[in-house]
């Protein structure tokens, strides 16, 4: 799996639109950890939660 986003970037939650702006953290294997402005950090396997990248 190519991930289309890296440490720094900002996404969004597409299923949690209210979580706001995240700026990816860390990658590990295909779990993304996000600190997003709403939500605080999460952990997020990809193969489950499609994140978008904002360009």
């Amino acid at each position: 799996m190519i991930l289309d986003y890296e440490p720094g970037d900002k996404v969004t939650n597409p299923n949690n639109k209210d979580w706001g702006i995240g700026q990816v953290q860390s990658i590990i294997n295909e779990k993304v950890t996000v600190n997003f402005e709403n939500a605080g950090k999460k952990v997020i396997n990809v193969k489950n939660i499609e994140l978008k990248r904002i360009k």
